[in-house]
């Protein structure tokens, strides 16, 4: 395990991730993305001018990240409307890139509404366009607030069910600003704990197959100072056992109607262990990441990806002699041929999560009525 303390004070704060930015430079707009692929080795980015372009971005993991998906599609829809390309294609080819998230196509559909009002109102296809950007600008602006505000519920829940301080919290993935307009989900409520003086330390799951605890994670707590530790995922009952986990806070792809929870594959393992363990298991997320038409957990769609991710230990590769190859060329950990299982998610019924945080507060027990309740809340916020 790698092991790291704080280095410096709280105070001195990092500056923020440039995760993606709308440019319009002369020859026309594009989405720059920071490729996640390439960290930490490198901070490199990726200028998108088209749609497809920015589908293999989310396909390939380039961009990810429940919230930041979102932001995504919608910055995608209006990408194809500046440059003039068919918005219905364009609509099509995002909606279907990554099928759990929820986020991806509900920042598609939000972008594309406001384009086709603008249509419907008599307006050409440049003030059309003007609209689906002004609509993906809300979205990443009230993300951003979204993020703090679960930061300051997540932490006045972790200090209800832990007072005193010195939380050891348990992470997995990655969910820190790197999946959001903001400083994250899950993470933004360890940082926050961190700035209060109150996080002893924060477990880091490496997150098979791709290890984006172990390159992404540990790279956001390194920027904060924060002290963390790595460890292997199938390490994290001995962690338990120990003593040494005082909650576990996990991010969300998606939540359904009955409040079962959609995230990074081994979320459920980690579920089941904190149960046995009288730990806390905390789902943070926005209410866009809640699917009232997803009726269960077992209706929700769970991405199966390249078993080449599982028979080749997969690590970001550096350019050589101008040669770009990001993540895709894995070293062989298993022999030719081998068939792997690989589900990007897995799913956790309700009675395994102790709560749910949002940027509208925090239900606890989970349950449906909870979940639809706290929706119902959220759109009367959102009208007013």
């Amino acid at each position: 395990m790698a092991d790291q303390d704080a280095q410096f004070p709280a105070g001195a704060e990092p500056p923020a991730l440039p995760t993606l930015r709308w440019e319009e430079p002369p020859e026309g707009p594009v989405l720059v993305l920071l490729d996640q692929t390439r960290l930490p080795v490198e901070e490199v980015e990726l200028v998108c001018t088209d749609v497809p372009a920015l589908v293999l971005a989310i396909q390939t993991l380039a961009v990810r990240g429940a919230p930041v998906l979102g932001l995504a599609g919608a910055y995608g829809v209006a990408l194809a409307a500046a440059r003039g390309y068919d918005v219905d294609e364009a609509v099509g080819l995002l909606e279907r890139a990554r099928p759990t998230a929820v986020n991806l196509g509900s920042g598609v559909r939000h972008a594309a509404a406001a384009y086709r009002a603008a249509l419907e109102k008599g307006a050409g296809p440049q003030e059309a366009a003007a609209s689906a950007l002004a609509a993906a600008r809300e979205l990443h602006r009230a993300d951003a607030e979204a993020s703090a505000r679960m930061a300051a519920h997540g932490l006045a829940l972790l200090d209800e069910l832990l007072p005193g301080g010195g939380h050891r919290i348990l992470t997995h993935c990655n969910t820190g600003a790197l999946v959001s307009g903001g400083e994250g989900t899950a993470f933004a409520v360890a940082l926050a704990a961190h700035r209060a003086g109150t996080l002893r330390r924060l477990w880091v799951d490496e997150t098979r197959p791709l290890l984006q605890g172990a390159r992404l994670t540990t790279y956001e707590a390194a920027r904060h100072g924060m002290a963390y530790t790595l460890l292997t995922d199938n390490a994290a009952g001995s962690l338990f056992s120990a003593g040494e986990v005082d909650a576990v806070l996990i991010g969300a792809d998606r939540i359904a109607a009955d409040g079962s929870v959609a995230n990074k594959v081994g979320s459920y393992p980690l579920a089941v262990l904190a149960k046995y363990h009288h730990v806390p298991f905390i789902v943070v997320a926005p209410v866009t990441t809640v699917d009232p038409g997803t009726p269960d957990g077992a209706s929700i769609e769970v991405e199966q990806r390249s078993g080449q991710e599982v028979t080749e230990f997969m690590v970001p590769s550096v350019p050589v002699a101008g040669i770009d190859a990001g993540i895709g060329a894995g070293m062989p950990v298993a022999p030719l041929g081998t068939q792997a299982y690989n589900p990007a998610f897995d799913v956790t019924p309700p009675e395994l999560v102790t709560a749910i945080v949002t940027e509208q507060g925090a239900i606890s027990p989970v349950t449906g009525a909870a979940l639809a309740d706290l929706c119902a809340r959220s759109r009367q916020v959102t009208i007013s």
